[in-house]
């Protein structure tokens, strides 16, 4: 009775947050990818779910610890169970389920796994008009909706400026060069995923069509290459983008000392401050090359959050011999904390953020 009174008062959520156990809010603001494809009661990651209330997770077909067998994703009908299973696993049931479905080379729900599967990349949809496109995306979204994806690693808005790009250019992932036609093409995009209730991330902020690198591999430094107009997508998007997602990539014009998801200057100064995003910041894959080669977790973990950047991605993909466990995470943020490495406040700032990004689902 008594929360329901202070409902009406407005204070619910302040009482409500303050019962939340600090490595459930932790839990929140981790992103992890796990070998499976089912999530019964007694496995892994549904454990990791309940005790941690753990805030998101990430599936993908190509298994790298054993490439004769699936890491998530079998056929549709699994992965409607998978999803099932997972939420059913979470307290709230909005337990953020995502996957990387752009279009092209980059989409991991497959032909031969009985999905469409032949959605065209970026740089080809956009010749066939505004309408079509609005089609192609409905099409995608309700795709995913109806196998319990609620969360979509896309739209790329990054500008295609760089012919020598491989990882932009190269795979036909961007809308285009000029701010405006991308911002458009985006809108697009994120209106038809919200058609069927599904979230998405505007990505690579600050930009990586100007890079010539890949942060899969090790560091990609873009000072000199990098042009501020690679900010306007964001700077236009920032009250219609779910979420941003932060790139590695090391530009000594915002930060001379780190890459931009360690950057604090680029997510509080840059993205938040001066562009006036206030939703939620989610990293690139925090055990990318570009990372994890120059970096112990335990200052991935620091910098990342005190940056101000809300979901940590583990996706558990890249490096069979580098698997990370939840337990790993949230006991080494609670550490960091215990060593006033880390500010409490970012821990809440994060799940308030995170709390009112699930809402719309």
């Amino acid at each position: 009775m008594f929360k329901k009174i202070i409902v009406g008062l407005g204070i619910c959520s302040t009482v409500l947050l303050a019962e939340v156990p600090l490595e459930q809010k932790i839990g929140q603001m981790l992103m992890v990818g796990f070998h499976g494809t089912s999530a019964k009661p007694d496995s892994r990651i549904c454990q990791d779910i309940k005790k941690y209330n753990l805030g998101a997770v990430i599936l993908f077909d190509y298994n790298p610890v054993d490439k004769s067998k699936p890491k998530n994703i079998v056929n549709k009908a699994q992965v409607a169970r998978l999803t099932k299973e997972l939420q059913a696993c979470s307290r709230d049931g909005k337990l953020l389920i995502a996957v990387d479905q752009e279009g092209g080379r980059v989409q991991r729900l497959k032909s031969k796994y009985g999905f469409y599967g032949k959605f065209p990349k970026a740089s080809d949809v956009v010749r066939s008009g505004a309408s079509e496109m609005k089609r192609t995306y409905e099409a995608m979204a309700k795709e995913l909706k109806s196998v319990g994806i609620n969360y979509d690693l896309a739209p790329v808005v990054d500008l295609d400026i760089n012919p020598k790009n491989h990882v932009i250019h190269g795979l036909g992932r961007s809308f285009g060069k000029d701010p405006q036609t991308v911002t458009k093409y985006a809108s697009i995009f994120i209106d038809a995923m919200h058609e069927y209730g599904v979230l998405t991330s505007l990505k690579h902020f600050p930009g990586h069509g100007s890079s010539v690198g890949d942060t899969h591999k090790g560091f990609v430094d873009v000072t000199h290459l990098w042009k501020p107009v690679e900010l306007e997508p964001y700077r236009m998007l920032k009250d219609r983008a779910d979420t941003v997602m932060v790139a590695h990539v090391f530009n000594r014009k915002i930060d001379a000392k780190y890459p931009a998801t360690l950057s604090k200057k680029s997510v509080d100064g840059l993205l938040r401050a001066k562009l006036g995003f206030n939703g939620v910041v989610i990293t690139d894959d925090l055990q990318m090359g570009a990372i994890s080669h120059k970096y112990r977790l335990a200052d991935v973990l620091a910098l990342a959050i005190n940056a101000g950047d809300d979901i940590l991605l583990f996706g558990n993909q890249l490096d069979p011999r580098k698997v990370v466990s939840t337990h790993t995470l949230v006991e080494t943020i609670k550490s960091l904390i215990a060593q006033k490495r880390i500010n409490k406040k970012q821990i809440e700032s994060s799940y308030k953020r995170i709390q009112r990004l699930k809402n719309r689902l």
